[in-house]
This record gives structure tokens, sequence and C-alpha cells, in this order.
């Protein structure tokens, strides 16, 4: 097989002795999520094939029909030049350890190369031997809080699986599905500076700056406010037309509490 095609496929997935046909399934969902195709698993507890795990796999059929059922890890991973095993235990083995993130990427390597690679897995209750997990080159662990140090098989693929895709993109921007359009340009100084003065004008009608002296200190803090907002040229439109419809807002009758009317503005001062 071809560097290109086993980039397509990414690294295997190796589930050892899964209990639950639903874990199973929400992992081929989690692969399927972020572009991973090669499930393997050793010996699962309910047996194969399981109604529960296609269920659990929620459409993901393009991972889910590909499955490989294997009776050993040995036989799992035969074929692969180059494996991590996932655990939240330290052990005594003489073997580096790897973040997601930085295990994704050397797996791309060695995948960029021809080889193929693979990530293990353990069981739900008590993870992966020390036998098992001597088979692999490398230990990959999570950065989760030691006080709760449990994670569901899925949700460790899906870390994993996210990571190898993370791997392959220049930015995580550079792989979203959509950005937001603007189609506005950012708004320039004479625009913002128009802004200003409009506001500060429109304040001043009604003696907003008082006392009068304090004024200076009071317009520059508002414009160091507006400043951090970084708007863009419809931004500012629709705020002066705002300021605009507030200085053109009609005076309403306004009962004081001696029974008396104001027009709203008088009331405000």
């Amino acid at each position: 097989m071809v560097a290109s095609e086993l980039l397509v496929d990414g690294p295997a997935v190796i589930l050892v002795e899964p209990q639950l046909g639903e874990n199973i399934g929400t992992a081929a969902r989690a692969m399927a999520n972020f572009g991973l195709r090669d499930l393997r698993i050793v010996n699962p507890r309910d047996g194969w094939p399981s109604e529960s795990a296609r269920r659990a796999a929620s459409r993901a059929d393009h991972v889910f029909d590909r499955i490989r059922l294997f009776q050993t890890v040995e036989e799992a991973v035969a074929d692969l030049g180059y494996l991590v095993a996932t655990t939240a235990r330290s052990r005594e083995l003489a073997k580096a350890v790897r973040g997601p993130a930085a295990a994704a990427g050397i797996m791309r390597g060695h995948m960029a190369g021809g080889v193929k690679t693979g990530i293990l897995f353990g069981r739900e209750r008590i993870g992966l031997t020390n036998e098992e997990i001597s088979l692999a080159d490398e230990i990959v662990t999570l950065p989760i809080d030691p006080q709760f140090a449990s994670l569901n098989i899925a949700q460790a693929v899906l870390i994993l699986a996210y990571e190898w895709r993370r791997s392959g993109l220049e930015t995580e921007e550079a792989g979203l599905r959509f950005t937001t359009p603007n189609d506005s340009r950012p708004a320039t100084k004479q625009e913002l500076i128009g802004l200003f003065e409009h506001l500060e004008g429109a304040l001043d009608a009604v003696t907003f700056f008082r006392p009068v002296e304090k004024r200076p200190v009071v317009v520059q803090t508002l414009r160091a406010m507006l400043q951090k907002a970084q708007f863009t040229e419809a931004d500012i439109r629709t705020l002066r037309g705002v300021v605009a419809a507030l200085e053109n807002r009609p005076t309403r009758p306004r009962r004081r509490a001696d029974g008396t009317e104001t027009t709203s503005r008088e009331a405000e001062d």
C-alpha cells in the first residue's frame, strides 16, 4: 500500500477485548468524524457481529463495515510498523511517553513514508496489560485530571482521531467546515472619528458630560472603549444610525410622583 493510501485510511485503531457493543459502535463513529477507517477488534466479550454496536455507530457504515476481528493482539498488529499504546497509568517500561498531538505527528510522518501505524486501546475496566504494551513502540497518555483518570474508550478514540486529523492541517481553522462571512471591511480611522464626534455631540445635547470640566476624561474613556471593538464599516453605519435615532426620538409625557407631567428628556435631566 502506497503512502497516499495509508494517509487516507489513517492509523489503525485496535480495541482489545471491548466489553460493550455500544463502545465499539461509538468508537467507529468517532473515527468517522475525523477520517479514520481501519478499526480492528480483538476478542470482543459479547461476540461478533453486534447489532448494538451497529446502532451505536450511527451510520458510520464506511468504518463499521470494514471492521476486522482478531483473536489476539499479536495478530491484530502484525502488519504494523509503528504502534502506540494508550494508557492512563504509569508503567515500569522503558518507553517514550507522548501526548496525543505529538503522537499524531509522529504517526503521520511514518505513514507519509509508507509505514503502517496503529493505536492500541485497552479494556474498559483494566486497560492494557504490560505484555500488550510491550508490543508498542511508544506510550500515549492524555493530560487529564489525575484525580479522575478513567476515560471511556470512545472518548479516547475521539481525542486521538481529532489529533490525527489536526496533524494534517496547517492550522486548526483550516479544517473548519464553515466560517462566518463578513463582507464589510474594517472601519477607517476617519469613519471611527466620525462616530466619536457624532456620539459626543449627541451626549452634549443632553448634557451628559457633568461636571463639564470632566468632559475630556470621559471622552477619552469612551473613545478607548469603542476603539477596542474593532468595528467594520457596516458597524459604524449602524451605530451612527442608532445615535441619529436617539437624537430625533419624540418626547413623551411622563407623570411625576406629584402628579404633574414632564417630557422624557426633562425627566432624564
